[in-house]
């Protein structure tokens, strides 16, 4: 078990006694603002205050007759608080309390996010640090391009979390309001002063417009948000999947003793962490279609939201922070094997400084075109036929009629590939 998820801080946030807390809170914003406006007395606020609780048991018996769970909550808490419980929810509907807590559940849930990232960005920095010069062949099409460092490949998916993150945390923004509007969003039986009381001390802003609901964009906009994050997740996922082939073999998920890949080949090293993101990042973009197909609501309101709303939102909060912290564990023990990474970027006599060799012909007055000619004839010898590309241009009368030997192997100079690898760390300030 990641020892961060098992703290389990996001799934308390989404159990029902969080969420009846939730509830509560809001409840007792609205009174502390009728206080403040003189509506509530000082001592009926404090009895209010003293005694407001709720038992889920309870007001599961409650739900079973009524069958509305905020009525049920309400008569529990009325229950406990007594005479002064007149005060508890005046001018306000269901949907003022529902939508105003998971505003804050919302909130809760993206604090643990954004921490998430923040500490992957700083593995993935790490790593980078780590492997700045650790030469690795860069890929196209999933073919062998040029030569690039691990690092490199690191800070691209730095750049991706950072940007991620930041979407993420606008997202988050967003969704941070509150309504205590009353039935379809007019404040016919209560003073728009309260909500922005109670929002101010449940630290949200108040909604611009609410229709007896916060409208659902917002809602969607924060899933889709965590959609994207599960997106790249799945993409250095499958980056590092690719990479433990065993024909590639240039990184390997971490494999502990008396761990076990196979039931039936006592060789197998799988990439299960890798495998499990990628499967778990579709249940999180097939939720985000749900919260999209929420944003159509029947005129002011209706209530087909909230069912699969129950389903998305723990969900799909607990799962990012599962797989966050999952890859930053993948990350931090994963096994890099730096001779396997040069042996690939040197397959078939270093194919890929082709271009090298190319530019040097260009520079010695040769044609683009009949450069290319020349150098793709001796590459795609060395790749058809399991040659040496380096020695089929050093055997090749054309090109040595045009170039020394020495200039050649200038062109297989590998270092000369990372001249600028400073200027892309110098962006991420690593």
């Amino acid at each position: 078990m990641i020892e961060r998820y098992s703290r389990e801080e996001m799934k308390k946030i989404w159990d029902l006694n969080s969420k009846f807390k939730y509830y509560l809170d809001v409840e007792l914003a609205v009174c502390k603002a009728y206080n403040k406006l003189g509506k509530i007395p000082d001592n009926a606020l404090n009895d209010i205050i003293s005694k407001a609780d709720f038992s889920v048991e309870r007001i599961d018996e409650i739900e079973r007759e009524v069958k509305h769970d905020v009525i049920a909550f309400l008569t529990n808490v009325n229950e406990n608080i007594g005479e002064n419980s007149r005060y508890i929810h005046m001018g306000m509907t269901s949907s003022d309390v529902i939508d105003t807590a998971l505003a804050l559940q919302m909130q809760a849930a993206g604090k643990i996010i954004i921490k998430d990232l923040e500490d992957l960005i700083l593995t993935l920095k790490q790593k980078a640090k780590e492997h700045k010069d650790t030469v690795c062949i860069g890929r196209s099409h999933g073919v062998h391009a040029e030569p690039m460092t691990f690092g490199v490949k690191m800070c691209g998916f730095i750049d991706i979390f950072e940007r991620v993150k930041r979407n993420f945390e606008n997202a988050l923004y967003e969704a941070n309001i509150g309504q205590i509007s009353g039935p379809v969003g007019t404040y016919s039986n209560i003073n728009p002063e309260i909500e922005k009381l109670a929002c101010q001390y449940l630290n949200l802003r108040p909604a611009k417009f609410s229709t007896q609901i916060i409208a659902r964009d917002i809602h969607a906009n924060y899933i889709q948000a965590l959609a994207l994050i599960a997106s790249v997740i799945e993409q250095i996922a499958t980056e590092l999947r690719h990479l433990q082939r065993s024909e590639v073999l240039e990184v390997e998920e971490g494999f502990k003793e008396g761990q076990k890949g196979s039931s039936a080949m006592p060789h197998k090293k799988n990439p299960i962490s890798g495998e499990n993101l990628s499967g778990l990042a579709r249940v999180v973009r097939s939720n985000s279609l749900a919260a999209l197909e929420n944003v159509v609501l029947w005129h002011e309101r209706d209530i087909s939201h909230s069912s699969a709303e129950r389903i998305i939102f723990p969900d799909s909060s607990i799962l990012i922070d599962y797989m966050l912290s999952r890859l930053n564990d993948t990350i931090k023990n994963l096994v890099v094997h730096k001779d396997n990474m040069l042996k690939n970027t040197n397959l078939f006599g270093g194919i890929v400084f082709s271009q090298k060799v190319l530019l040097k012909l260009c520079e010695k007055g040769l044609l683009r075109e009949e450069a290319y000619k020349l150098v793709q004839n001796n590459a795609l010898d060395a790749f058809n036929n399991n040659k040496s590309f380096k020695e089929n241009l050093l055997n090749d009368s054309n090109v040595l009629g045009i170039l020394t030997k020495d200039e050649i192997e200038e062109c297989f100079d590998i270092k000369s590939y990372l001249n600028n690898i400073n200027e892309i760390y110098k962006r991420f300030g690593i």
